[in-house]
């Protein structure tokens, strides 16, 4: 009976993990201020009956505007309900397997496996919407040096982002200029979509590229000269990024290199050393 019980908890992780794996998306999840649910992933059904619990929770607390912004830029395709659902069912199947496969059946040690299974999934949809960032941020100023490209070519710039987004490889940044172009083709406003890609992305990089190009359509000047200015501010700004990151580093070898690499290096400098002190003492053989 164990065997099954651990067989059964454990593929209902794997299939949780599994269903909130991102796939190409057929809907797009967030309009400017608006979210718009996407469809469930294909192993929505398993959390499907668990759903309708959470909705008051939901409603409570009021996050799930800012559940579907994080789905969207992770590429999760679930529900707050289900999320917060299989969360749920983390922080109790993962105790319950510990439990019954006699792993430990201490209480704090039990509570501290469905503590970490109810966070577990909010640590990796953070993890997920960070890494989208940061792709974002990195693929920005090739994208800009394109859009300056097609733009001193004689397109406008609407023209230059059909061209960018049909020639180039689909990245973070091409899914985001993808939207703008099919809210713009439903009606919004230029400045509007723009705006909105802004504070989805959240992004100072991408907030100043919007800033330029609304400036520059308010004012009616060229934006070829400005794409290249913000560009190499960009690249600068991620050049000195890096900088921090690496002056970061000796900071975060000192404490692998004290508490792991340092005691290896004493036990075999000083272990002979010591060995041999125990056997003969400091003034037998080999000693002082």
């Amino acid at each position: 009976m164990v065997p099954v019980i651990y067989i059964l908890l454990l593929l209902g992780f794997v299939l949780f993990f599994l269903g909130l794996f991102p796939k190409p998306p057929d809907t797009v999840s967030v309009f400017g201020d608006e979210v718009k649910e996407a469809k469930g992933s294909v192993f929505s059904p398993i959390l499907k009956p668990f759903a309708p619990l959470n909705k008051v929770v939901v409603k409570l607390f009021k996050v799930r505007g800012l559940l579907l912004h994080r789905f969207y830029l992770s590429g999760w395709r679930v529900t707050p309900e289900e999320f917060i659902a299989g969360k749920q069912l983390l922080a109790v199947f993962i105790p319950l397997v510990i439990y019954f496969v006699d792993i430990s059946r201490n209480p704090w040690i039990l509570f501290g496996a469905g503590a970490l299974g109810f966070f577990f999934p909010d640590l990796v949809l953070r993890s997920r919407v960070k890494r989208r960032k940061f792709l974002i941020a990195r693929i920005l100023p090739e994208t800009i040096d394109l859009l300056s490209l097609c733009v001193g070519a004689g397109l406008d710039f609407m023209a230059a982002v059909r061209w960018v987004v049909n020639k180039v490889e689909v990245n973070p940044m091409i899914e985001e200029l993808i939207l703008v172009l099919k809210e713009i083709n439903v009606g919004k406003p230029r400045i509007e979509a723009l705006r909105a890609m802004s504070r989805r992305v959240d992004i100072p990089d991408v907030t100043s590229f919007v800033r330029v190009l609304i400036q520059a359509d308010r004012m009616g000047t060229p934006v070829e000269e400005t794409f290249k200015i913000l560009s190499e501010d960009i690249r600068m700004r991620r050049f000195h990024r890096g900088e921090r990151q690496a002056l970061k580093a000796p900071l975060k070898m000192l404490i692998p290199l004290i508490f792991c690499i340092l005691p290896v290096i004493l036990i075999i400098v000083a272990g002979p050393i010591l060995l041999r002190f125990i056997r003969h003492g400091i003034f037998g053989p080999g000693g002082f």
